[in-house]
């Protein structure tokens, strides 16, 4: 991929908000790095960053930027977090930025492990809990949470979701190229759900393994939760992170390869 031997990249597409700069600011005092490389694909904006932390810094700046921005232009904003290792930096960002009402927002995130019990540290609920929710204390806070029944976890989480549009969502890319838990081939561009039960991949519990979240691939869940890509596709801004090595190949088949359902995420390149 594009990344001029930098194995880091931050992808954001979609209209800039109100208050959105270009001015590289985490918060209002600390200013961010620069990016090393910018590029158009399609309509995917595509920059990278010297290093992970660089790459966390820019992409928590921009998805600061969004919520400032929609918070400045309506009520009420609705944003959707990926819950991943990859997120980390990113997150703590945004976590420390200055100016966003977060009593105004309503926090989501996009794909919730069948099988494990409700405590598991590994849950994504757990996860965004953890390292964005209890800091900055959303208005709203709408996790998936299966409690034994994952078709009507599905039903409420739909409901939720149809209630209003989706403003901002914050995503990252598998190392198969998976967005959210749709992975390759049976990702569907066109899905009529919003949310569905799907089965991982081996590939998409290899990474989990990889990631640090599980010691043994037997320990990973063959199933779970997951919005589909119309619904990730549906938010006004989408901000993505995706560093690493392992990611290499996925971005470059993001940004180079055919626009299809072998490689999720380069539907990103046909955001509105």
């Amino acid at each position: 991929m594009a990344l001029l031997g930098q194995p880091i990249t931050e992808i954001t597409t979609g209209e800039p908000g109100p208050s959105d700069s270009g001015s590289d600011m985490t918060n209002q005092d600390q200013p961010a790095e620069q990016a090393v490389y910018r590029r158009t694909v399609d309509r995917l904006e595509v920059a990278v960053y010297r290093d992970r932390a660089a790459t966390g810094q820019a992409a928590g700046t921009a998805a600061a930027e969004a919520l400032r921005g929609a918070l400045a232009a309506q009520a009420n904003v609705r944003i959707m977090f990926a819950a991943a290792p990859s997120q980390l930096e990113m997150l703590h960002t945004l976590r420390t930025a200055l100016g966003i009402d977060w009593s105004r927002v309503a926090a989501f995130h996009m794909d919730e492990y069948l099988g494990l019990a409700v405590d598991a540290p590994q849950t994504f609920g757990r996860f965004v809990t953890d390292e964005l929710v209890a800091a900055v204390g959303p208005g709203q806070v709408h996790l998936i949470a299966p409690d034994g029944d994952p078709a009507g976890s599905v039903r409420r989480y739909a409901d939720l979701l149809a209630a209003a549009p989706l403003d901002i969502v914050c995503l990252g890319i598998g190392d198969n190229g998976h967005l959210a838990f749709n992975d390759p081939p049976d990702a569907d561009f066109d899905d009529p759900e919003p949310v569905r039960i799907v089965e991982l991949s081996e590939a998409s519990r290899v990474q989990q393994v990889g990631d640090g979240c599980f010691a043994r691939l037997d320990d990973v869940p063959r199933q779970a939760i997951t919005v589909t890509i119309p619904t990730l596709m549906s938010a006004r801004r989408l901000v993505g992170t995706a560093p690493g090595e392992s990611k290499r190949t996925a971005v470059a088949r993001t940004l180079t390869g055919p626009v299809d359902a072998s490689c999720p995420a380069s539907i990103l390149r046909r955001h509105p």
